[in-house]
């Protein structure tokens, strides 16, 4: 018989446990740090292989990355996002308008290196497994490519930033992507000058972190129980006041 006490078979040592986790608490949307130097092609072609070992919706993997280096082209972006950027800030109310005009968005001219990581809807043609009923499967996998690519570029040390504030025509009109290929993610990516303990926006006063034990129901819509009913409820509210606490997640 099993030792009770002892971890699951499958279980990481407690020091690589200790570093995924790492990696999904202390990962940014980073705007302002980046720096100019360059990022060596190994490190790029590492988190990149991890973008494409996502799970993807019967194995379809209906990914593309457009890597883009040349300031031209992240010239050609940038003018995209400022002309969709001065149209989104004119949709805030006044008070959350003069937060907006502060905040950096992006980091397309600054960061070394631009990633577009796209959707081709179409590959592996019209029925695949898995989502014969859910059509959105497709692009919720490109974007666990994503997720993969940010995580793995932070345990390399290098920064993303994902930049959404774009109409998709023409952001696809800037990189030459046929309309029927969908933009996923843009990100700017490279080193930083450091990596800040909280969110931007949660830093910015944008909006707050929810706690989690307010966002969980059981077995139904809507139902949920009280911390001293749960157990679940009652370790969730004190591993996010620890981590709050802390800055990290507790070993």
């Amino acid at each position: 018989m099993e030792n009770p006490g002892a971890p699951p078979a499958h279980a990481f040592s407690d020091a690589d446990r200790s570093a995924v986790y790492q990696a999904i608490f202390s990962r940014r949307d980073v705007r302002g740090q980046f720096l100019p130097d360059p990022v060596p092609d190994d490190v790029l072609g590492r988190v990149l292989l991890a973008a494409h070992h996502a799970p993807s919706v019967g194995f379809m993997q209906p990914w593309n990355f457009l890597v883009v280096r040349a300031p031209i082209v992240k010239q050609r972006v940038h003018d995209v996002f400022c002309s969709a950027n001065a149209e989104a800030e004119r949709m805030f109310p006044d008070e959350k308008r003069a937060i907006y005009s502060r905040l950096k968005l992006q980091g397309i001219v600054d960061s070394p290196v631009n990633l577009c990581i796209t959707c081709d809807r179409s590959r592996s043609g019209p029925v695949v497994l898995g989502r014969t009923h859910m059509l959105a499967m497709d692009l919720y996998s490109s974007v666990c490519a994503v997720q993969n690519l940010w995580l793995a570029a932070r345990a390399e040390g290098l920064g993303v930033g994902w930049v959404s504030i774009f109409h998709q025509q023409a952001l696809q009109d800037a990189l030459g992507i046929p309309h029927d290929i969908v933009p996923i993610a843009y990100l700017c990516v490279g080193w930083v000058s450091h990596f800040n303990d909280r969110p931007e926006l949660e830093k910015a006063g944008w909006l707050p972190r929810l706690a989690l034990a307010d966002l969980l129901y059981y077995e139904q819509w809507g139902e949920t129980r009280p911390a001293q009913a749960e157990p679940l409820s009652a370790a969730l509210a004190d591993l996010q006041t620890a981590i709050h606490q802390r800055g990290t997640f507790p070993a």
